[in-house]
């Protein structure tokens, strides 16, 4: 084991504050790596407060992670020294299921999440990015390609893979229109992918303010989904609808958007859902969800990201400012991800 420092919360109602813990030396096929920025995710709040249940504490978020590696395992081909590499939501998993079989880890009963998972190495759980360096099997790191921006390249591992991995199930290309709900760490980057993919992406948002951005992201429309009137010129014309927004929201007003066989893919987690049985049987629609994607899959995203020049919206903050950063994440007061600089006091 070697000692490493990061933040955590060490209670439900306690903020962020320096932690110091110890991390795994690093077995035949581990990556040891530095960590350079770490993405700040709306899920690292949730479970910091314990809002979904089941948070251990003391509890080290973070699941966006770029670094450098700064040492291997005997065992490791995939990876060298000084070497740029990336981890997502995850760190391992059983390897053996059918899912594990067919490259969707994210799908396994067994899967390590990089963060308050059970850790199989220590007995205790996992610690996550808010660190200074992790110790990751290298069959769940990826590498990330040297010429896209490090701090603006972390959120892909979230918020890009999220959005990417439903958008290429559906095969969202040229002749497609897709709508993106919401415009936060998810929706931003749904924009981004929908007009890459070459679709014709019409965003729905509740903030007028954000038309402007939209339009710079790459929607080719913008509605206030506020206007019902406005709303409503866009029945039964959807093929793919992708719902960003994790607040309580009416569900039934996209899928009453979508053409016959078009589907909404659920990527945000409101804390209900309410589904009208008519609105899917009318046109034979489909609802959806939708949860990151697999080690290949993300790797293919990053790939994609470095040919078309796409990253994230970033605002790069040093680790001491996180409890301001969670406290903005909830009034929506960042466009569009708050990206910590590990380097930084």
């Amino acid at each position: 084991m070697f000692a490493t420092k990061g933040y955590a919360t060490h209670a439900v109602d306690q903020p962020l504050k320096p932690f110091s813990f110890e991390r795994r030396d690093p077995t035949p096929n581990d990556v040891q790596i530095d960590i350079l920025f770490c993405g700040v995710c709306h899920s690292d709040l949730h479970i910091a407060r314990n809002e979904w249940g089941g948070t251990v504490y003391p509890c080290v978020p973070g699941h966006e992670i770029v670094g450098r590696v700064v040492k291997t395992g005997r065992a490791v081909k995939k990876f060298k020294e000084g070497d740029l590499a990336a981890v997502g939501c995850m760190v391992d998993s059983c390897r053996t299921c059918a899912d594990c079989e067919e490259g969707f880890e994210q799908f396994c009963d067994h899967m390590t999440l990089t963060y308050n998972s059970p850790d199989k190495h220590t007995g205790g759980v996992t610690y996550g990015g808010y660190s200074k360096s992790i110790v990751v099997d290298q069959d769940f790191v990826l590498r990330l390609p040297e010429n896209l921006d490090l701090a603006a390249a972390a959120p892909l591992l979230c918020a890009g893979i999220t959005t990417y991995s439903p958008m290429r199930h559906v095969k969202v290309g040229q002749g497609k229109k897709i709508g993106v709900v919401g415009l936060g760490g998810l929706g931003h980057m749904a924009v981004k992918f929908g007009n890459a993919f070459g679709a014709h992406v019409v965003l729905f948002t509740t903030s007028p303010g954000k038309m402007a951005d939209g339009k710079r992201l790459g929607a080719h429309e913008v509605v206030v989904s506020k206007d019902e009137e406005a709303v409503k010129k866009h029945t039964s014309s959807f093929d793919f609808i992708i719902d960003t927004v994790s607040a309580r929201h009416d569900v039934n007003v996209y899928l009453d958007l979508l053409k016959h066989d078009g589907t909404l893919t659920l990527v945000g987690i409101p804390p209900e859902l309410t589904v009208a049985p008519f609105a899917l049987i009318r046109r034979r629609r489909s609802l959806m969800g939708s949860l990151i994607g697999g080690i290949a899959e993300t790797q293919e995203m990053l790939d994609f990201c470095a040919e078309r020049g796409i990253v994230c919206d970033v605002e790069v903050i040093a680790m001491s400012q996180i409890n301001e950063a969670y406290e903005r994440v909830l009034k929506s007061d960042v466009k569009y991800r708050f990206v910590i600089e590990m380097g930084r006091e």
